[in-house]
């Protein structure tokens, strides 16, 4: 069974930087791409950044050039770091593991979520 268990998320002030992990289970994560996506408040669900197996990143237009997407592939975790973090960053952080089998269609995993609230 796959698992993917988020951690980092708090409060954080205006203009600072924080740091995410995922830490994945089972044998996926050499053939999947993943990604962090987040949801606010009455809002949809919105890309963040990802990274396939291959080393692509991909970042969402809001968070261009503020944030990356370092991959550990020894410890099967990604990280998302992000800076002058603002109050429309708010929201529940998830991670998104996609499994790229040899056989089928992708495979969707997801964490639990963790908050981050940008607050002074």
């Amino acid at each position: 069974q796959v698992q993917l268990v988020e951690s980092g998320g708090g409060l954080v002030q205006p203009g600072g930087s924080l740091r995410l992990s995922c830490a994945a289970s089972g044998s996926i994560f050499s053939r999947s791409t993943m990604g962090w996506y987040r949801q606010a408040p009455g809002k949809e669900r919105e890309l963040v950044a990802a990274i396939s197996s291959g080393g692509r990143t991909n970042y969402g237009e809001s968070v261009k050039g503020r944030s990356t997407i370092p991959r550990d592939n020894d410890k099967k975790t990604i990280y998302l770091n992000m800076n002058s973090l603002k109050p429309e960053d708010t929201a529940v952080y998830y991670c998104n593991a996609r499994y790229s089998g040899y056989y089928g269609p992708p495979e969707d995993y997801w964490g639990q979520g963790t908050q981050v609230t940008v607050s002074s």
